[in-house]
């Protein structure tokens, strides 16, 4: 029963992690609640090496539709790998319990600007070029990768919001260059976590080839139903995790 719980877990995470991001709220709340003895270093590392492979599919999927902007975007992603490494690294040494409490705060203040820009995202008019969109998109990389290795929720959300504030891309150009980016703090997590012995091979195969299936059925509404639909998820997904990091750090 455990196995089928979490393989139709990953299922909706892919989906949803496909369109915008943060599938993590679906599949590690499953995993936790499946396995409630194991360690939870455990539960993350394979909760990343089941995911990632969904992650890496939407990336290809929309870079087939999308015109992805490669020479920032590889930079960025290299700088996201980095940043989540450091993340992860100093997440051994110091507690991020204190981002427990800021977290749902900073979350309700995305929610609120992109509620209250009713055009934020809707047009694909990138801001910068040449040497500063790779600057600019490092920047994003870096600081989002350190913040997805030392803490992680709703990383795949950060990442869109600043690419469609701080580049001016849409909403759909933002998550499909937020699929490049978080696959590269995936894989920097995973050889972490695969390091230290805290990855379950034998689910995370499963719970790939269901991430897979579901990345791809997400990715295709995404396409189809374009920006607003985005747009729409985007802010189903945020209010989701202001109301799941809230209760966590308030009411726990």
């Amino acid at each position: 029963m455990e196995w089928i719980f979490i393989t139709f877990a990953s299922l909706l995470a892919g989906f949803i992690d496909a369109i915008v991001g943060g599938g993590g709220l679906i599949l590690t709340p499953a995993l936790f609640a499946a396995f409630p003895g194991a360690a939870p270093a455990t539960l993350f590392g394979t909760n990343k090496a089941g995911s990632v492979w969904g992650t890496a599919m939407a990336t290809w999927q929309y870079s087939r539709r999308v015109e992805m902007r490669w020479a920032a975007l590889l930079p960025a992603a290299a700088a996201g790998f980095a940043g989540a490494f450091a993340g992860a690294w100093t997440v051994t040494a110091l507690s991020p319990d204190f981002l427990r409490k800021v977290l749902p705060l900073v979350l309700l203040a995305v929610l609120a600007y992109t509620l209250a820009k009713k055009d934020l995202g809707r047009h694909h008019a990138p801001r910068f070029s040449g040497n500063a969109e790779v600057w600019v998109a490092s920047l994003v990389g870096l600081g989002i990768g350190f913040y997805d290795g030392f803490f992680g929720p709703g990383t795949g959300s950060f990442f869109v919001f600043l690419f469609v504030r701080l580049l001016g891309y849409d909403f759909l150009n933002a998550s499909a260059s937020a699929k490049l980016l978080n696959c590269a703090t995936n894989i920097a997590a995973i050889s972490l976590f695969a390091f230290k012995g805290h990855v379950w091979w034998h689910y995370a195969v499963t719970l790939a080839i269901a991430n897979v299936v579901g990345s791809m059925v997400g990715t295709h509404m995404a396409l189809k139903h374009g920006t607003g639909f985005v747009r729409g998820i985007f802010i189903v997904v945020v209010s989701s995790l202001i109301l799941k990091t809230g209760y966590d750090a308030f009411l726990r």
